[in-house]
């Protein structure tokens, strides 16, 4: 992967992570972690999902699949940090 390319995943990433921040409430970890839990979102999401294909964007789509990735981390963490 070139700089490009990694830092059009950083950006993804941020996006995706602060817009998952925003729908689940209280669980926004600024922006370097954002950027992770974004980054770890869409990795979950592929693994669970495999690609997403619904908007005609390839960045649209990996933002989506993201900021679903990522709800579902930040879901996660707010379980076990409920439950601890």
């Amino acid at each position: 992967m070139n700089i490009t390319g990694l830092l059009i995943a950083l950006l993804i990433g941020a996006v995706a992570g602060f817009l998952a921040g925003q729908i689940v409430k209280g669980h926004g970890f600024g922006l370097v972690g954002n950027i992770v839990v974004g980054i770890i979102g869409a990795l979950i999401f592929g693994a669970l999902f495999g690609s997403f294909n619904l908007l005609n964007s390839p960045t649209l789509n990996e933002i989506a699949g993201g900021t679903i990735g990522a709800v579902i981390l930040l879901v996660l963490i707010g379980f076990f940090r409920k439950a601890a």
